[in-house]
Order: structure tokens, then C-alpha cells, then sequence
């Protein structure tokens, strides 16, 4: 692949997890609200949340984003994103964590420190799941066999 068509694939790629990113802020947002609702609390409802998230963020991903780069074995490749995201989930649980527990309005407000978060962890995630999760690797070239002696 040549250069500008490879950094064109990095683009839309890099635009597509976005807007799976803005997707999965929404079910984030969504699901901390209910878990919100049932008494979760700050940050047992974050962590649900962001658990519904990054899994509805992978299916996404693995459809849209990287579809041509997906493995055939669900499972494993979602660990694979599950795990790949933890540092950008540091990142996003860390910021959201410092704002709800830091600033009153964030605490009133949580779907601000998701927001915070959610954008502090986008760059990391995206540069771990091309690399690692849906990463395009080429398959092995096997060896042409070299014919030994003998004449057709």
C-alpha cells in the first residue's frame, strides 16, 4: 500500500472509530444514568456503563471500522479489544473519577466527567486497537517448492 493510500485508510478509520466513540459515549451516558436510577451509585454505575460501552463500541468497531481486519473468533478478539483498552480506559476512568470527585458541578452533572474522559482516552484506544486488536496482517508467504531432480 502506498503512502497517501495508507495514511487515507488511517483517516477513515481514525473518523469511524470517532463516531463509534460518540456512539459509544451515548450508551456510556445512557446506561450510567439508568445504573444512576437503580442506586449504583458514581462509580459502580460507571463501571457498568462503561462495560456495556466498550463492548457495543467493539461490535462497531469490528463491523465498521476494521472490518476488513476482523478475526473469525468473536471471543477472543473481544478480550482482545476488552484488554487493549484498558489504558485508554485509565486514562478515561482516571479523568472522570478526578472530576466527579474534584468539581461539584461534574458530581451534578456526570455526563460531563464521561465527556472528559471519553476524549482523553480516544487517541490511546484507537492506537492500540489498530495495532493490536484489528491489526492488518499479512499472511506468511509459504516457500515455492523447488523441484528436485526429475523432469516432466
Amino acid at each position: 500500500m502506498n503512502g497517501d493510500k495508507r495514511r487515507m485508510t488511517v483517516w477513515r478509520q481514525f473518523v469511524s472509530f470517532g463516531v463509534v466513540g460518540v456512539i459509544g459515549f451515548l450508551i456510556d451516558a445512557g446506561v450510567l444514568y439508568v445504573a444512576l436510577g437503580l442506586g449504583l451509585g458514581l462509580y459502580l454505575g460507571r463501571a457498568v456503563s462503561y462495560t456495556v460501552a466498550v463492548t457495543g463500541t467493539w461490535i462497531l468497531n469490528r463491523r465498521y471500522t476494521f472490518r476488513k481486519a476482523s478475526s473469525g473468533k468473536l471471543f477472543h478478539e473481544w478480550l482482545r479489544f476488552g484488554i487493549s483498552q484498558l489504558s485508554g480506559a485509565a486514562v478515561n476512568l482516571g479523568v472522570y473519577a478526578m472530576l466527579v470527585h474534584t468539581f461539584p458541578w461534574a458530581a451534578r452533572y456526570p455526563v460531563l466527567g464521561v465527556a472528559a474522559g471519553s476524549l482523553s482516552g480516544l487517541l490511546v484506544n484507537f492506537s492500540v486497537a489498530r495495532a493490536y486488536v484489528f491489526s492488518y496482517r499479512k499472511p506468511a508467504l509459504k516457500p515455492i517448492p523447488h523441484d528436485r531432480g526429475g523432469s516432466a
